[in-house]
């Protein structure tokens, strides 16, 4: 008998091999590297999801859940959307998205959450690439289509600066995109910018101090390839540079900003997953190692609710692994100046 496991396997890790997880940094973490914590695990196991804050709430939404006779049709892929409240370390479903959707880009515009881009279903294929953008309102808790992006791509990211979604990079599953759209929530319009200068995928975005930084990644979908290239985009002149070097070049990570530094977690490679957590500071450019995750992960959402860093779901090895896992780090304080 064919189990429903056995038919979706294939189509979920998609050629990788599950290797074990890559040992973090061999130092161990000292005062000024962050602690970690663990909170509520998520109502459902998942991987290739995004997260993002919205009114001191956390949303994670779309990816693959565990294989099942449940959602064998649909080759698990989910279009589920879980709401955490860390003040009462409780989740909430709330409405799902239109279509199940994995490797998206989230962000955050005027009350409402954006999930861009991404990978559907089509046939028995799970990677057909799609423009499709979904708006969502937590006050009616109800999702909306709006104006598609102009190249349809997975594995992007995206960032907000300005109230303004810059969407980067991506692939469309023939080859890397170095498109960099910008989307309007305001006007429900896109606008093509200067393109990234190193085309990647499964990249991660951030937005400091009126910079856009696109960080690792990896060539045409192949975690053998994982790059440690960081470039950052002045929207003032639309010209992108070269910032110091990502320490450890890996991809399916995740990024979040706190306190002026963007804190880099996760990702995969051909040694297996990482426990890294890499922060960058723009005003000096250039990275520290922080305290490690308890847990290697791929495929990752991170978002921040009072300056700290809530990291869930993504696979514990490469390629078709899940976690309901719920790491807080919080940061070390700034180090200021003495005068």
């Amino acid at each position: 008998m064919v189990t429903p496991t056995a038919v979706l396997v294939p189509f979920l890790t998609a050629l990788c091999l599950i290797v074990m997880p890559v040992s973090a940094q061999s130092v161990q973490p000292g005062p000024d590297q962050g602690v970690w914590r663990t909170a509520a695990p998520a109502p459902t196991k998942r991987t290739e999801v995004a997260a993002a804050t919205l009114n001191d709430k956390i949303y994670v939404v779309g990816g693959f859940e565990e294989p099942g006779l449940g959602n064998l049709i649909n080759l698990a892929i989910t279009p589920s959307l879980e709401e955490y409240d860390p003040s009462a370390d409780r989740w909430t479903s709330r409405a799902p998205m239109p279509v199940g959707l994995h490797h998206v880009g989230i962000g955050v515009a005027g009350g409402k959450l954006y999930v861009i881009g991404g990978y559907k279903q089509s046939g028995l294929s799970v990677w057909q690439p799609v423009a499709t953008v979904y708006a969502y309102d937590p006050a009616t808790d109800t999702w909306a289509g709006r104006a598609p992006m102009p190249t349809p791509r997975g594995a992007l990211s995206v960032t907000e600066h300005d109230g303004k979604l810059y969407a980067i990079g991506g692939y469309d599953r023939k080859a890397n995109s170095a498109a960099v759209e910008v989307y309007d929530p305001e006007r429900n319009t896109w606008a093509e910018r200067a393109p990234l200068p190193t085309p990647r995928d499964h990249l991660a975005a951030a937005t400091v101090s009126g910079k856009v930084y696109a960080i690792g990644g990896r060539l045409n979908g192949d975690y053998g390839r994982n790059l440690s290239v960081t470039e950052v985009y002045d929207p003032v002149t639309d010209r992108w540079s070269r910032a110091a070097d990502l320490p450890t070049a890996r991809s399916g990570i995740t990024a979040s900003e706190v306190g002026g530094r963007v804190y880099v977690f996760g990702g995969e490679g051909g040694e297996g997953t990482f426990r890294e957590n890499e922060a960058y500071d723009p005003a000096h450019d250039a990275w520290q190692a922080m305290a490690p995750m308890p847990t290697g992960r791929h495929g990752l959402g991170s978002a921040v609710v009072h300056g700290r860093i809530h990291v869930i779901s993504g696979g514990p090895t490469p390629g078709g692994s899940f976690s309901d896992l719920n790491e807080v780090f919080t940061p070390p304080e700034p180090v200021t100046s003495k005068r």
